[in-house]
């Protein structure tokens, strides 16, 4: 593990068993108290979680994966920073994001009120997922993140903390404010010659809101796991691990723990998750949702994802004709934006989960590294694409004028929302520790239990 401004702390296993080695290292302690162990989600390498500077990032050793970061912030920090941000949530919502005017009527448009006139249009599935996305989830993040902050905060953790702890895990993900924001500002843009438009104080809270959830991503599941076990209130990582045994970290906590003798799945020590030592039938899951947004794909850029009602006359616009729209009036990066989000990203997650599959054949530990780097690329880009949805539920709002204009989702916007959500799946369900495994095939030998474990924790070059 290489840690900026920190001396780096590795795990050796020379010339003996790894399992026992650590376990007698955490049963003997190191410095007057064992450090927890930390297993890089993306190789599965081992490493002693050791301390780092403020403001320092520790990398695994294998594959360079950023393993943790040390906050400036204590958790009674991330409190007051996670309690402004639902006080900027509620205001983003109750406050309109614009008012617009036309032939002398006014609308105020906020996003609940989006989320209600596109189910009353009938568009139930583009409501959900908007309402999901874009309200539930992240409200939910930052009431989970808050009930667990102010619990590590007072000491004493209740017995439903891992249960909490999971579902905060799974949560940042699908939580896309950000998206959002990019969405209400090409909505302005596409409606500023419409109507008369004026920005609401819900714009200004969201942009602030952005910004905090973005910033609060330092504080996840993770981060609290890894101050429970600092304080003492947790069972640390790889504290239990048994001689012999195949090693494996809960997806959910981290815990790093030990499996069965033949592998078989197992409940998190500390969590109650099921701990897996790989992914089950990863590969099968993973091309079962490409094929399926390769297949929604198509429909969701032929058929139209908004229809546009005027006297004149109805309009269906496409993804592809809202890029051209939005160059037409003069923002060709809004349009360059939508073009990247909407378009080229679907198909690069396509292509590059298509890639990852096929190439899973051990070429050396640097070919290995681009293809970590690559799938970390495909969940960094997993959410926005969901763009053009919310830009959809925007303009329904904003252009709600009866008898002089309306605005409604077409057929293509839940198939492209579906593709998303697809995609997103299909990431989540590949695992990259598949392809660090396929060195044990390459060497004659069989990836799995303590023999891809013990190569695992060897310090790599």
């Amino acid at each position: 593990m290489r840690a900026q401004g920190a001396e780096p702390q590795t795990l050796r296993a020379a010339g003996q068993d790894a399992a026992t080695r650590i376990a007698h290292r955490l049963q003997t302690g190191h410095a007057g108290r064992p450090r927890p162990l930390i297993a890089c989600p993306q190789c599965a390498c081992l490493h002693e979680r050791a301390p780092i500077p403020v403001g320092a990032q520790a990398r695994c050793r294998r594959c360079d994966h950023v393993l943790y970061r040390r906050s400036h912030l204590s958790p009674s920090g991330w409190v007051a920073v996670t309690l402004t941000a639902l006080i900027v949530f509620a205001l983003a919502n109750f406050f309109p994001i614009a008012t617009l005017k036309l032939s002398g009527m006014t609308l105020e448009a906020t996003l609940p009120d989006a989320i209600m006139l596109t189910w009353e249009q009938g568009h139930e599935a583009v409501a959900i997922m908007t309402g999901l996305f874009g309200f539930a989830l992240p409200l939910a993040q930052l009431l989970f993140l808050l009930w667990a902050l102010l619990e590590l905060c007072r000491g004493r953790l209740p017995s439903d903390f891992g249960h909490g702890m999971r579902v905060l895990a799974a949560m940042p993900a699908w939580s896309m404010v950000p998206v959002l924001m990019l969405g209400i500002l090409v909505a302005i843009v596409k409606l500023s010659s419409l109507a008369t438009l004026s920005t609401g104080p819900g714009l200004w809270a969201f942009a602030v809101l952005t910004v905090l959830m973005t910033s609060l991503t330092r504080a996840g599941a993770r981060y609290l796991w890894h101050e429970a076990e600092d304080a003492g209130l947790v069972e640390a990582s790889g504290a239990a691990l048994a001689e012999g045994l195949p090693v494996a970290a809960c997806e959910s906590c981290g815990c790093v723990q030990s499996l069965p003798q033949d592998g078989a799945a197992a409940r998190c020590r500390r969590c109650g998750a099921a701990v897996h030592l790989r992914k089950p039938i990863m590969a099968s899951r993973a091309w079962a949702y490409v094929a399926g947004a390769t297949i929604l794909y198509f429909p969701a850029n032929l058929l139209p994802v908004m229809l546009l009602r005027t006297p004149a006359g109805t309009s269906a616009h496409t993804i592809l004709g809202g890029v051209i729209e939005l160059w037409q009036l003069g923002s060709w990066d809004l349009a360059i934006v939508v073009f990247v989000a909407s378009i080229v990203v679907p198909m690069t997650k396509l292509f590059a989960l298509a890639f990852l599959l096929l190439h899973r054949r051990w070429q050396g530990a640097e070919a290995q590294r681009q293809r970590t780097r690559l799938y970390e690329f495909v969940e960094f880009i997993g959410q926005w694409s969901m763009l053009d949805v919310f830009v959809v539920i925007l303009l329904s709002s904003m252009a709600n004028f009866p008898g002089f204009s309306q605005i409604t989702a077409g057929p293509g916007a839940a198939s492209f929302g579906l593709v998303v959500v697809l995609t997103m799946l299909g990431a989540m369900s590949y695992d990259p520790r598949s392809g660090w495994d396929a060195r044990e095939a390459a060497r004659g030998t069989h990836p799995s239990a303590n023999d891809a474990h013990h190569e695992a924790i060897r310090e790599t070059a």
